[in-house]
């Protein structure tokens, strides 16, 4: 797996930074945002560091994100919805550059987001 030592979401997968993981496979790993945006806010990054979601997509990591995303909203109990959202970018939001959707429910969830 590729990592990059002083990436936050890198140190997590790699066990020195704790988390708590609600679901991980070999490919991706799920845990609760330290700074909650809903009542149900997790993320769910690649174990393989990449920049932002085009870079996972061109690896061939997108499916194995996505299929661990649903389970860890099933885990948690988002049974009536959830949003997954991805932010690219300084413009885009994107503060830590390591590819990461945000799971978000818990509540109904608004369109346009803002």
């Amino acid at each position: 797996m590729t990592s990059k030592p002083h990436c936050l979401f890198c140190q997590i997968v790699a066990g020195e930074v704790p988390a708590e993981i609600v679901a991980s496979n070999d490919h991706a790993v799920a845990f609760v945002d330290r700074s909650p945006k809903a009542p149900t806010h997790i993320l769910v990054i690649p174990r393989r560091h990449a920049a932002n979601a085009a870079e996972t997509a061109a690896q061939g990591g997108t499916d194995a994100i996505i299929t661990l995303a649903d389970e860890a909203a099933r885990e948690v109990g988002l049974d009536h919805g959830y949003r997954l959202v991805t932010n690219t970018g300084a413009d885009g939001g994107q503060v830590v550059f390591h590819t990461h959707y945000h799971l978000l429910g818990g509540r109904q969830l608004r369109w346009p987001p803002g």
